[in-house]
């Protein structure tokens, strides 16, 4: 297999507010949104996205652009479950390691859309987490978000991959493995290939407050990590090896983004995908925002993301402007 999936996936219900205030700060950023309290709010529609997810979103990515993909991870004894298996089987991933838990619930998160943007109420269900029996070494193993009790699974995939040293390990943390702290992260992070995270993730995982590209890259790979990619938002995608320091800008948007749900799971997981395929670290930077571009002009995650075929023709119509550059 050369790609492995490992993270929990869920059901994504896509909630299109009509009435909502939206607020940010002076530079457009740590915006909230508001509603009226007490009332009712009508809304526009509401549409169910099965098998979604981090890791979910990158296993079918990978799939999409040509690898041999599966996924680790657990689903409810329920019809959401049920959808979800269904949903990666037509996408080609591999489910033989999604385990199908008996009086659990399936994951169920929330989304409060509206415009292009929204918030995510998350609910992750208390599963079981463990290296399936009999697994085979594949090329690469791409970790995402867990639950909160998936503490000690960590340390034995760390243990793992340090028995394993021909499969090589992408880490985009989630939000519960960011809050676990880099110190009980450490075993994992010395085993790391590729670190991926936006800008205000690497901070937090840090422990920094506002800091430069240049050195958040530095220090994310003084954790243990290759290579560190940092995505931030409308100025890019960065990325170092050690030997380098680059940038990629957003590929320009065809027309306006309808949401953004999946745009920096799009990026990061393209990136890792084209290494994967052999791709050299710059080519593989212009990959990622293409993706993203794609994804965001449709509903949820998984629907906008691009095979091999379509990625290759939209950069040879790219603009001059979309290029790799230097630090």
């Amino acid at each position: 297999m050369d790609f492995i999936a490992i993270g929990d996936t869920a059901v994504d219900e896509f909630i299109k507010l009509k009435e909502a205030r939206v607020t940010c700060d002076i530079n457009d950023q740590d915006c909230t949104i508001s509603m009226k309290w007490g009332d009712k709010i009508p809304y526009d529609f509401a549409v169910l996205v099965p098998g979604v997810g981090n890791a979910a979103n990158a296993a079918v990515a990978a799939a999409r652009l040509g690898l041999s993909s599966g996924f680790i991870s657990n689903v409810g004894n329920d019809r959401y479950g049920e959808e979800i298996l269904a949903a990666f089987t037509k996408e080609n991933v591999d489910t033989k390691h999604v385990v199908v838990n008996k009086g659990l619930p399936t994951n169920h998160h929330y989304v409060l859309w509206y415009e292009a943007e929204r918030t995510i109420l998350i609910r992750h269900e208390a599963y079981p987490y463990a290296m399936p029996e009999g697994f085979v070494a594949p090329k690469w193993i791409y970790l995402s978000s867990t639950g909160e009790n998936a503490e000690a699974f960590h340390l034995e995939l760390a243990a793992w991959l340090a028995a394993h040293p021909e499969t090589k390990l992408a880490f985009q943390p989630g939000t519960f493995q960011i809050s676990m702290g880099k110190e009980k992260l450490a075993a994992l992070y010395a085993t790391t290939e590729l670190i991926a995270c936006n800008k205000e993730e690497a901070e937090r995982i840090l422990g920094l407050g506002e800091t430069e590209i240049p050195t958040l890259l530095e220090k994310m790979r003084a954790l243990g990590p290759k290579i560190a990619l940092i995505t931030d938002g409308p100025n890019g995608a960065y990325v170092s090896d050690g030997a380098e320091m680059l940038k990629v800008p957003m590929y320009p948007d065809p027309k306006p983004p309808v949401d953004r749900t999946g745009a920096g799971d799009a990026t990061t997981s393209t990136f890792v995908i084209a290494l994967a395929l052999g791709k050299s670290l710059r080519e593989a930077l212009l990959w990622g925002p293409v993706n993203s571009m794609s994804v965001v002009q449709e509903v949820g995650a998984q629907k906008g993301l691009l095979t091999r075929e379509k990625i290759e023709e939209y950069l040879a119509a790219a603009p001059p402007t979309y290029a790799v550059t230097s630090l």
